[in-house]
């Protein structure tokens, strides 16, 4: 059955956590299941598991009557653990309580229709912090922590933490130690001090240059500078980019539902891809694509002859992409 993060069932003993927020997976653990357990909390990887099956079925098919409740944490499970799950849960144990963590499960993933479907099982899918939830976590916490800030630094941590709990909380931390010499923080301090998430990779910048998301391809070159070495990343990234939406162009007149043509992709796409994907797609016709190949061949000629001005090369024909 499906089920949202404060809807933690105490009779239910088998759950799925999956999704994009590690931070809010890991925090309803710790704060709604760990409680009701002193001791006997496991954590293994399901690599782990399957290397050594018939030993941890064991220590769970043959818990001793007197053994005390047990509460196990399996990480970045697939649907490689589905087989054993299934066994499991239909043997009915009692006294233990596991809950799977996995990353983003596409719809068709088997593990994620078994919880779905099973009324012995329960999953909930953790999605990326809002906006508003994110400000309100750092508003709450430096009021709590009684430390001064502007509104526009909390709009600054709230942007850069792209919705990851977990780095929200680690950085939110590391104020709070800085302000202890300062209880008034400034904003260029702040700036200075955060990396709320891993920089914006060159993957990212070609996605947001190619939908022409004006706004987003500034912010993440404003954010970080392209050193040389990773010029020629992006044009390689950009230019794969490229000619896969060249292929969804050339399909789509005979397919013509984009979305359709997205979900049939060899290798898959993520679902949390396929937004700026179909951005792409409106924003590109065929002809100008065949144009833009060939541009990016001559950029990455031009790039290996001129190293030194290799970014600022870049950065031109970033801006003249998103100029209009």
């Amino acid at each position: 059955m499906i089920l949202k993060n404060f809807d933690i069932n105490k009779n239910i003993n088998f759950y799925l956590f999956y999704g994009s927020n590690g931070g809010l997976i890991s925090e309803t653990i710790n704060k709604k299941i760990k409680p009701f357990f002193t001791k006997n909390i496991y954590q293994y990887d399901e690599k782990d598991i399957l290397e050594n099956i018939n030993d941890f079925k064991e220590s769970i098919l043959h818990k001793s009557l007197f053994d005390d409740d047990k509460f196990i944490i399996v990480n970045r499970t697939t649907d490689k653990i589905l087989t054993f799950v299934e066994e499991i849960v239909k043997k009915k144990i009692g006294g233990i309580k596991i809950v799977l963590k996995s990353g983003i499960l596409e719809k068709k993933s088997k593990l994620r229709k078994f919880f779905e479907k099973n009324n012995d099982t329960a999953i909930i899918p953790f999605y990326q912090d809002n906006t508003l939830t994110t400000i309100n976590l750092i508003d709450n916490f430096f009021k709590k922590k009684k430390i001064r800030v502007s509104q526009k630094i909390i709009n600054l941590i709230a942007t850069r933490s792209r919705g990851d709990r977990i780095n929200l909380y680690n950085e939110l931390n590391k104020i709070n130690s800085f302000a202890y010499s300062d209880q008034s923080l400034s904003l260029d301090s702040i700036k200075k001090l955060t990396n709320l998430s891993e920089e914006y990779d060159v993957s990212e910048l070609a996605d947001q240059c190619l939908a022409k998301n004006k706004s987003n391809t500034i912010n993440i070159l404003n954010e970080n500078k392209l050193i040389e070495e990773n010029s020629l990343i992006f044009i390689r990234s950009f230019l794969f980019k490229l000619k896969r939406l060249k292929k969804f162009k050339t399909d789509n007149i005979k397919e013509k539902n984009i979305e359709k043509l997205i979900s049939n992709y060899k290798p898959p796409i993520f679902w949390k891809d396929k937004e700026i994907i179909i951005k792409q797609f409106k924003a590109w016709n065929l002809l100008e694509i065949n144009s833009l190949i060939k541009k990016i061949n001559e950029l990455e000629i031009l790039i290996k002859k001129n190293t030194r001005f290799s970014s600022l090369i870049v950065n031109s024909f970033i801006y003249d992409r998103i100029k209009h």
